[in-house]
């Protein structure tokens, strides 16, 4: 039978191999090192748990919720960016609640795109960037994934040449693959740009509060003028461990909320309401739970640069997010899946294959920080293991 149209516009799902692969192993016994998929290990602190639970043996809060999420988490959330970021935002009209970030991405995409419409996308890149939009019947022009200059360049000439003009560019700062970060001189000069051509921008902000130097990542919407171009995705599964909760938020320029909140009032009656209610209490203790998150994120990141050196695979030291983006060594350069599934089944050991964010990202596999140390360190024998039998 013929595949669906939308289905095939979908290409084979990298990630999928692995994770096949991932399953023999583990029915078959075996004990594997999952640093692929970035799924937070850390338990959602209890006092959040426990306001869901307080919440939740109340009978009035067991019925539908509001698709745009309910107006005190839409009102914590603007606290947070005023907090956070010195921007000032309406919670009524320049505040949404989504399933996480990725549905909010993917029902955005939908609002805005017709078919053909042309969008610009860092790659590699967390798929849903790209994917988001082919799935609404729009086309992808790719973008260097580094904050530099080579972006706008990029970006000037497929408006040239595109036809249709692009409608909108995605960046993503901290970078899911490649932990890049992305500073305020940066943002300026993508809200120009967007002004100059009349594109929306897109930001997502996913990984803001997961950093390990001095300065915070910063937000576009601190860009005077942002809030006429973009509209910018943040979730709370990575800095309040609470993944499984699927809650994200979309905030900035009205009329792409708006859009935003008419297709998903078509679609969902929002998040069970003691889950907003604990994500009220999260958000409004963000300062303390995001400091002790990035403690055990940095002190993971230090054992996996250390005991993968030791092992014979030199990691760069990202400056932000949960993941390590590292080039994939001799002699499997130019196949981060063939790697990726060869470590699975000489080390035991889950890597996301960089060809699975793009085809920019061959030659490199993304790391994820899930793991505790003592796990860290004995993917990095296995790993060390493995590289000397190849070099043998």
């Amino acid at each position: 039978m013929e595949q669906f149209h939308a289905i095939r516009r979908l290409p084979p799902y990298v990630f999928a191999e692995v994770n096949r692969q991932k399953a023999e192993a583990r029915a078959a016994g075996r004990d594997v090192i999952d640093l692929g998929m970035g799924n937070p290990d850390l338990p959602t602190p209890d006092f959040i748990v426990e306001k869901l639970a307080d919440v939740a043996r109340d009978p009035k809060t067991h019925r539908y919720s509001a698709s745009k999420g309910i107006a005190g988490l839409r009102k914590a959330q603007a606290r947070y960016y005023q907090r956070r970021f010195d921007v000032s935002l309406d919670p009524e009209t320049e505040v949404i609640v989504t399933l996480g970030s990725k549905e909010g991405f993917a029902n955005l995409a939908s609002a805005i795109t017709a078919p053909g419409d042309i969008i610009l996308a860092p790659n590699p890149s967390y798929p849903i960037h790209a994917f988001g939009f082919i799935m609404a019947g729009g086309s992808m022009r790719a973008l260097p994934s580094a904050p530099t200059e080579a972006v706008f360049k990029e970006a000037e000439k497929a408006i040239r040449y595109s036809v249709p003009k692009p409608i909108a560019m995605v960046i993503n700062y901290p970078s899911n693959p490649t932990a890049e970060v992305a500073g305020l001189d940066f943002y300026k000069e993508a809200v120009a740009f967007a002004k100059k051509h009349e594109i929306i921008l897109i930001s997502d902000l996913a990984y803001a509060e997961i950093y390990f130097g001095d300065t915070p990542p910063p937000s576009v919407l601190e860009v005077p003028g942002a809030m006429d171009v973009a509209i910018e995705f943040t979730s709370m599964s990575k800095t309040f461990s609470m993944p499984g909760w699927r809650i994200g938020f979309a905030v900035g320029n009205p009329r792409l909320v708006a859009a935003l909140a008419r297709v998903k009032s078509y679609l969902d009656y929002g998040a069970f309401t003691p889950i907003q209610v604990a994500a009220v209490a999260a958000l409004d203790n963000s300062e303390a739970v995001a400091a002790e998150v990035r403690e055990v994120y940095a002190k993971r990141l230090d054992v996996l640069v250390e005991s993968f050196a030791n092992a014979g695979w030199s990691i760069p030291r990202p400056a932000a997010s949960m993941f390590a983006w590292a080039p994939v060594p001799e002699p499997f350069v130019e196949d981060s899946l063939g790697f990726a599934k060869h470590l699975l089944a000489e080390a035991d050991v889950a890597l996301a294959p960089g060809v699975g964010f793009g085809e920019r990202g061959e030659g490199f596999v993304r790391i994820a920080l899930v793991e505790n140390e003592q796990r860290i360190r004995q993917a990095a024998k296995g790993i060390g293991r493995s590289l000397r039998r190849n070099a043998a």
